[in-house]
């Protein structure tokens, strides 16, 4: 039976929405340029990294709900997301044009939606009121040493190198995952925690190890690009070691590392929210079951949606359980 009107209407609203935020199955049709710019700059992708802040924030110990401080964590989300994770994005679609021509045609980039100076101009712009923006919460907090503006440097020179040739770190499935890892966690988790707390090397490493579990999220990402990494020789995980294993060693990044975080709480004498973040992961593997580890190509989207509000909750708990520890 075909569609009704309002069937397809809705159809058509809802693939416009997925392309609007950057999602998987999207379609072509926008003209506002404005539009097409927000695509550049995939705004699904933001929350992990909007999120990473807040859970930095309760990992200080010293967040209280003031309008300044709630100014403050905005102005850092805005930092985290938009801007730097906005710039990341659109360096990403100007140097990986070639392959979403393969994989994702009706991208802004492929599909002709926008000129290739147009691109280059806003990713400049985004970079520049990153950094301005990362200076103006060091000098608003009082830092000596302008830590969020020093991180702010590193995670753009990081996105740049995992896009860009000659280094490319996208090519090596390892060390390109890990710091597409790395920027959705220990980033943005520092950053948060560095605008209300003393950032520490405690901190700092715990959340590079948490970010092993991020490399696992950045895994299933590389699923729906298999066919344009192959013909391209990128060095995806899935390209590396197939679609079975790639699954496995994704939903084993992500369960054994959290899993090492709460053993790490534990050791902290933080039980309690150790306790909280391991069943937390159970929930998580029962979908890493049921969806992806069944058909990793075809439910990938539908085991991001299931599964990673859990993961995100857990590094919320994590967050507290440090900065209950910190008091």
């Amino acid at each position: 039976m075909d569609d009704t009107p309002a069937e397809s209407l809705s159809d058509n609203r809802n693939a416009k929405t997925r392309q609007l935020l950057g999602m998987k199955g999207a379609t072509t049709g926008d003209t506002s340029i404005w539009k097409i710019r927000l695509q550049l700059m995939k705004p699904i992708t933001w929350i992990p990294l909007i999120w990473g802040v807040v859970c930095g924030a309760a990992s200080s110990g010293e967040y209280t709900w003031t309008l300044e401080n709630f100014l403050k964590s905005a102005a850092c989300m805005l930092l985290s997301g938009p801007l730097l994770t906005g710039y990341t994005q659109t360096i990403n679609e100007y140097y990986d044009r070639d392959i979403d021509a393969i994989n994702e045609p009706y991208r802004p980039i492929p599909s002709g939606a926008i000129s290739l100076p147009q691109v280059i101009s806003q990713a400049w712009v985004l970079m520049l009121s990153g950094i301005g923006l990362a200076y103006i919460l060091d000098v608003w907090v009082g830092h000596e040493f302008p830590t969020i503006t020093a991180m702010t440097l590193f995670g753009v020179f990081i996105a740049y190198i995992y896009s860009a040739p000659p280094i490319k770190l996208k090519q090596n499935g390892w060390l390109g995952t890990y710091a597409l890892g790395s920027s959705y966690i220990a980033l943005p988790w520092c950053a948060g925690h560095a605008l209300f707390g003393e950032l520490d090397w405690k901190i700092v490493v715990m959340t590079v190890i948490y970010s092993f579990a991020g490399l696992g999220i950045a895994i299933v990402n590389d699923f729906k690009s298999i066919e344009g990494d192959t013909k391209l020789g990128l060095k995806s995980l899935p390209v590396m070691f197939g679609v079975k294993t790639a699954a496995w060693i994704c939903v084993t990044m992500i369960d054994v590392f959290q899993i090492a975080i709460a053993a790490y709480l534990i050791f902290i004498h933080q039980q309690l929210y150790a306790a909280i973040l391991l069943l937390m992961v159970i929930p998580q593997m029962v979908f890493q079951d049921m969806y992806f580890l069944r058909d990793p190509l075809g439910n990938d989207v539908k085991y991001q949606a299931s599964a990673q509000p859990f993961l995100v909750l857990g590094m919320l708990v994590v967050g507290i359980a440090i900065g209950h520890a910190n008091f």
